[in-house]
């Protein structure tokens, strides 16, 4: 993935933090739609967060190399998969800046 790529939230996905955990829910017309919650664990909250529409991917990896004990490569090894993960549900969509 490009550092160049920014991410924008999906705003038929609503987030709510209790913990230290985001649950995201797709919005359905009705209950009989929802087949699916999503749970976020501590780090993959904090990429949510940063998730904002303006901020590069590149810029994104400097702000979770500051805050986690952890190298680029190893950022790299985690962020792609949790990133491709949440384009497939739609939850994010990605353009080039």
């Amino acid at each position: 993935m490009e550092d160049n790529l920014i991410f924008k939230k999906n705003p038929e996905v609503i987030s709510r933090v209790i913990e230290d955990e985001t649950i995201l829910l797709p919005l359905y017309r009705t209950s009989d739609e929802i087949d699916c919650i999503y749970t976020l664990n501590t780090s993959a909250s904090r990429v949510w967060e940063l998730i904002n529409g303006k901020q590069t991917l590149g810029k994104i990896k400097k702000v979770l190399l500051k805050e986690f004990d952890a190298t680029p490569t190893e950022m790299d090894k985690e962020l792609h998969p949790l990133l491709i993960d949440l384009s497939e549900i739609k939850a994010i969509t990605a353009c080039e800046s």
